[in-house]
């Protein structure tokens, strides 16, 4: 079992979008693959219910062993892709992991699912915390959606320091470019730049869309929505690459 977490100090960059797709791309792939929705906004699952809220279950019936992982998974969204959706009371996962004695819970908890799930996503919420110090060390790759702006570039700097001055694993960092609008003079200088901004960028650059924005209308990844949308291509490149890096 692989696991990715998709991860961003600040929201609204497209990291829910992208976990979605890289979740929906897995399972067309025949890969047998759950999204959990750690975000307590809920909007990977907001994204994935046909636009209707879906509900999950209270973290600390998780954490204290109450009910296993596989009570709190929605199976067969779509063929190879299930859910674990979010619930308000994710708001409070890093309280009880401050209580929690385990030195991994997040791995303690997912180990029940290798048997039958080949790669697991992670949908983070914003911000930087203890949950986020556990996904880094659960997870063998943590793609980080950043919009090109000097602003995100600093934001993500401080966070690569962060993960390097942590021993949280650096080498695991893929950041990649979202909301990419080639109109604009700066975005287009700064994606020329990725490998002189980065040591390990994806090649894959998600461009700015209106059908990325109708995904929470419709409740459907772009796959299924707008199949032929640039965006979409582009997933499929992303999909691609961390196929390779995950099984190589």
């Amino acid at each position: 079992m692989r696991t990715v977490a998709f991860y961003s100090p600040k929201g609204g960059v497209g990291k829910t979008a992208s976990a979605v797709n890289i979740a929906y791309l897995a399972n067309a792939d025949h890969c047998s693959t759950l999204l959990w929705d750690l975000d307590p906004q809920g909007a990977a699952s907001f994204y994935l219910s046909g636009a209707s809220r879906t509900k999950g279950k209270k973290i600390s019936k998780l954490l204290d062993g109450r009910l296993p992982i596989a009570d709190f998974v929605e199976e067969h969204i779509y063929p190879h892709l299930d859910l674990l959706p979010s619930h308000p009371s994710f708001r409070h996962f890093d309280i009880k992991l401050e209580d929690d004695e385990r030195s991994n819970p997040l791995k303690t908890i997912l180990a029940p699912l290798s048997e039958d799930t080949s790669l697991v996503i992670l949908d983070c919420p914003p911000g930087q915390s203890r949950l986020t110090e556990y996904v880094l060390k659960v997870a063998d790759l943590v793609y980080v959606p950043l919009v090109p702006t000097w602003l995100s570039l600093n934001s993500w700097y401080q966070f690569r320091d962060l993960v390097k001055d942590k021993k949280l694993g650096l080498k695991k960092l893929r950041p990649f470019f979202t909301l990419v609008d080639r109109r604009k003079k700066l975005h287009t200088e700064l994606t020329s730049r990725t490998a002189e901004l980065f040591d390990r960028p994806s090649k894959a650059m998600i461009p700015y869309s209106s059908a990325v924005e109708r995904m929470g209308e419709a409740g459907l990844p772009l796959e299924v929505l707008s199949p032929r949308s640039q965006p979409a291509a582009s997933y499929r490149q992303l999909w691609s690459e961390m196929k390779s890096e995950l099984w190589s």
